[in-house]
């Protein structure tokens, strides 16, 4: 165990004394966007038991439960008529040292960024690249969340999670949470999984990742041949921070949209009309397509409506300038999606969940 570990919480024996139940909670301060929202009741829990016993606590048996992390990739409706359970599972450690990995675990309800500077700092590099990325542990597998180069998968060992359907723990690897694109198993079958902790396997020997154009520019002009992960990491914090919101300043929820991915016949047929347009080749041969590129395009960059409109600094972020509502950031983002199908004959996905 190393001196820089915390152990996380160990479940409880015996009967789970249920933890206080809120009624009426505001919800405006537990996601990033900041929306107004209220939950008829909601629940803290900061330990697996429990978090299995609200879940099947047969007092509040007949409402709909919903488990919110740092609440970084949602858009919250105004009112929800349920339980919602907050989740405050802390921990992190080493789990295991090998020649070729550490194996890293933190619990769930860690803040991700926070859980990326510990490795640096503790000597587990190779999640640097994913630094700054807000929300909770527990959410990262579920977006498959990924930047610069790397994405979760690429360092992805196994996860702990609460299977609703049979009311057990379970742990799943790497081809159980069918990881793609901004994709999990989780976001198939939303209702089913509660994650509470995730272990990723960081290769020995370390070898940075600066393929990303920002970060290779900034190491080959006039920076380190063979940059440090603690170089990376303060790399990748001041790129986010010159491109993207503070959700503290600004609520927003990062990338609203998901990048497209096209076959290459569709992709030179939109190269012949706009020869700038943005695309990087697939191995498979796709292209992936710049959603802020399309959404510049079509004149948004910038652009408000009432209380909610597009980042002037990044066309992929919606922002929330005060007092916005779910129906404010909803009906935006409908224009923005006709805009650009209208124009480029492409439908954007959207990427944060709407709960």
């Amino acid at each position: 165990m190393s001196e820089h570990a915390s152990r996380p919480p160990t479940p409880r024996k015996g009967p789970t004394e249920l933890p206080s139940v809120t009624e009426d909670f505001r919800l405006d301060g537990c996601n990033t966007f900041g929306l107004r929202a209220t939950s008829r009741y909601a629940v803290a829990v900061d330990s697996e038991d429990a978090l299995a016993a609200v879940l099947t606590d047969p007092v509040h048996g007949g409402l709909d439960r919903r488990v919110i992390g740092g609440g970084s990739n949602v858009i919250l409706r105004e009112r929800y008529d349920g339980l919602t359970v907050l989740m405050r599972v802390r921990g992190r450690r080493l789990i295991d040292e090998r020649p070729d990995a550490w194996i890293v675990e933190a619990a769930a309800g860690e803040d991700w960024h926070d859980f990326v500077g510990w490795t640096v700092a503790a000597g587990y590099p190779g999640l640097e690249n994913l630094a700054l990325i807000p929300g909770t542990v527990g959410a990262a597998p579920v977006q498959n969340i990924g930047a610069y180069g790397v994405e979760l998968a690429d360092r992805f060992d196994s996860l702990r999670a609460y299977d609703r359907e049979t009311g057990d723990f379970v742990r799943m690897d790497h081809a159980e949470c069918r990881f793609a694109y901004r994709d999990s198993v989780f976001k198939h079958q939303p209702d089913r999984y509660v994650v509470t902790a995730v272990r990723v396997r960081l290769p020995r020997p370390w070898q940075p990742v600066t393929t990303y154009a920002d970060l290779r520019a900034r190491f080959a002009g006039g920076g380190a041949d063979d940059p440090s992960p603690r170089e990376i990491f303060d790399a990748v914090v001041a790129v986010r921070r010159s491109k993207l919101p503070d959700p503290a300043v600004l609520g927003n929820a990062g990338s609203f949209f998901q990048n497209p991915v096209v076959d290459a016949a569709a992709f030179d047929r939109l190269v012949a009309q706009w020869p700038d347009i943005s695309g990087h080749r697939q191995a498979d041969g796709r292209v992936k397509l710049s959603a802020a590129w399309l959404i510049d395009r079509c004149g948004f960059k910038g652009a408000r409506s009432g209380p909610v409109g597009v980042f002037d600094r990044h066309a992929l972020v919606l922002v929330n300038h005060g007092g916005a509502a779910f129906s404010d950031v909803m009906a935006l983002a409908d224009r923005i999606v006709a805009a650009v199908c209208d124009r480029f004959g492409i439908v954007l996905v959207r990427e944060p969940l709407v709960l």
